[in-house]
C-alpha cells in the first residue's frame, strides 16, 4: 500500500512540484495545506505516513538597527512554532512505525542571515528539533524518521528567493541577478523535492537528521 503524504507549503507551485514528484515516486498525496492551522487539522484527521513541512513566512528584511523585537522574532512564532507542533504531535500521537516527518529549513541555519532578523536562528532550531525528535523516537522505539532539509542556496522562483536576493544585492550594491549568479549551479524546487524522496528511499544513512541541498547535490549534516 503506497505511503500517504501530507504536504504543507504556502506556495502553490511548490505544493504542485512536491505532489508531482511524490506521486511519480509511488506515494499517495492524501492532503495539502497552505497554513499551519489547516495543516494541524489535516494531520490529526489523516494520520499520514509522511509529513513534509515547507511552509514559512517571508521575514522582515533589514539590518538589526531597523528591526523591532516583533519583526525579529516573527519567524520563531510561525515557522519554528509549526515545526514544534508537528514534531511533538508525531511522537505523542504517535505516527505509525515507518512514518517520517520532513521539515524544510534553510542554509541560513548554517551561515546566518544578518538582514532577516531572527530567521536564521529559527531555522537552526528547526534543524535541532529534528534531532531532538529523533532522539525521543529512538528512545521510545517508535520507528519514526525525522529529517531537516537545508537548501544552502536560494531556491529559484520562490518568493523568499526574490526577497532575499533583492535585499542582499541592494546591501552589496549589485543587481539581484548578479547576486544569484554566485551560485554556480541553480537550485530549484524539483531538486529539493528529489532530495526529500531520496532521503526517504535510503539515500541518506540512518541516524542522519539533516541534509544540505544545493544545485550540485546532497550532503549529510548529521
Amino acid at each position: 500500500m503506497p505511503k500517504r503524504v501530507l504536504i504543507v507549503d504556502d506556495a502553490l507551485f511548490m505544493r504542485n512540484t512536491l505532489r508531482d514528484i511524490f506521486s511519480s515516486a509511488g506515494f499517495t498525496v492524501a492532503g495539502e495545506a497552505d497554513d499551519g492551522v489547516q495543516a494541524v487539522n489535516l494531520f490529526r484527521e489523516l494520520k499520514p505516513d509522511l509529513v513534509v513541512l515547507a511552509a514559512g513566512i517571508q521575514p522582515a528584511m533589514g539590518p538589526l538597527a531597523e528591526q523591532t523585537w516583533e519583526s525579529f522574532s516573527e519567524t520563531w512564532n510561525t515557522d519554528l512554532k509549526a515545526a514544534f507542533h508537528f514534531m511533538r504531535a508525531a511522537v505523542t500521537t504517535p505516527l505509525r512505525e515507518g512514518s517520517a516527518v520532513i521539515v524544510v529549513s534553510s542554509g541560513a541555519a548554517i551561515n546566518g542571515s544578518h538582514l532577516s532578523g531572527g530567521y536564521a536562528g529559527a531555522k537552526r532550531m528547526q534543524w535541532l528539533l529534528a534531532g531532538y525528535a529523533q532522539t525521543h523516537a529512538n528512545a521510545k522505539k517508535l520507528g519514526i524518521r525525522f529529517l531537516a532539509v537545508l537548501p544552502i542556496q536560494l531556491i529559484e522562483g520562490t518568493k523568499i528567493s526574490v526577497l532575499a536576493s533583492s535585499s542582499y544585492a541592494a546591501w552589496q550594491g549589485i543587481s539581484p541577478r548578479e547576486y544569484m549568479s554566485r551560485f554556480e549551479v541553480p537550485l530549484d524546487a524539483q531538486k529539493v523535492a528529489a532530495a526529500i524522496v531520496g532521503g526517504l528511499r535510503g539515500d541518506v544513512a540512518a541516524g542522519v537528521t539533516a541534509i544540505a541541498v544545493s544545485g550540485k547535490g546532497v550532503e549529510p549534516l548529521g
